[in-house]
């Protein structure tokens, strides 16, 4: 008897040890399929974008397992370890002979926003026509040095990496500048470089990078919550959305212009070995959703956005 009983306190020991297991792999189970609902919902338009130019599931597979292995490496040297094959194999899922056959680092075939000589040189120019309307029509160069140029302009914001009249041609080639007479004058109000499908992709790429990487970073918790805000509404007209996108857009000029002040402020005061680095943006989406709106939720009004 006294064996029977312990036996059955034994297994309802177990049942008691399994039961927080089972729970705990069916919240791991539901949280797997949140996290894969997040991924789909950023990857749709991006493979909208890859479909519109004729990219392949292969290519896409590939890029897909690079950026496993290198966040995977990236967590592990995070915690202060080289991971060897085996630990990359465990993170990411990839088999042995998928990660050894990576036998190079990826190339980065996009050049980098923040280092780009033209977008740089517009900033600044931008900033000083806010400053003084009179400038958004600049000599290309002279001979006063404290006389304003694009020449001056483009040494300065290049550190004189770049000579200005390259700079200039490019401005010129995407429609952001002209050139007349000895003079150079702004085309635009913002560095879009909507003439050029390269610099088009850089901006989509780092924009969208950083938008998800603060949306991430706010999720796991990794740090101080990050700004990451926005408002919605459903079931409206085409023609109201159209109106509070232009609100938007004049609404952003004005931070636009003191982010930049602030932006170029930091960077002249900057010492040496700083690295860091901050993007600020705004966007705005819509279009006719029909068929895609709950009938539930359907001209629910405007919500407003989590709040980080």
């Amino acid at each position: 008897m006294t064996t029977r009983r312990t036996d059955s306190h034994s297994s309802a020991k177990g049942r008691q040890t399994r039961v927080p297991r089972e729970q705990m792999a069916q919240v791991r189970e539901g949280q797997l399929g949140w996290v894969l609902g997040a991924c789909e919902r950023v990857l749709r338009p991006l493979v909208r974008l890859a479909l519109a130019f004729g990219v392949k599931h292969a290519q896409i597979e590939r890029v897909l397992r690079d950026v496993m292995l290198d966040e995977a490496r990236r967590a592990w040297l995070h915690k202060g370890v080289e991971p060897n094959v085996s630990q990359l194999s465990v993170t990411t899922g990839l088999n042995r002979k998928a990660i050894t056959s990576r036998v190079r680092e990826p190339t980065e075939s996009l050049p980098q926003t923040e280092v780009s000589a033209e977008a740089k040189t517009l900033t600044l120019w931008l900033q000083m026509q806010v400053d003084d309307p009179a400038n958004r029509s600049l000599p290309i160069t002279s001979v006063d040095p404290s006389e304003p140029s694009f020449e001056a302009v483009a040494r300065l914001a290049s550190r004189g990496d770049v000579h200005h009249r390259a700079i200039l041609d490019e401005l010129v080639r995407l429609n952001m500048a002209t050139e007349r007479d000895g003079m150079a004058q702004l085309s635009v109000e913002g560095f879009v470089p909507a003439g050029d499908l390269k610099g088009m992709l850089s901006f989509l790429g780092d924009n969208a990078r950083d938008h998800l990487l603060a949306s991430v970073s706010n999720t796991v918790g990794a740090r101080a919550p990050l700004l990451e805000r926005s408002v919605f509404a459903a079931g409206i007209s085409l023609e109201e959305c159209e109106r509070i996108h232009r609100i938007a857009r004049d609404r952003w000029a004005g931070l636009h212009d003191e982010m930049t002040r602030e932006m170029r402020g930091a960077f002249d005061a900057r010492d040496k070995g700083d690295s860091a680095r901050i993007r600020v943006g705004v966007y705005a989406y819509f279009e006719d959703a029909v068929g895609e709106l709950d009938s539930a939720t359907s001209g629910s009004g405007v919500l407003p956005g989590s709040k980080k």
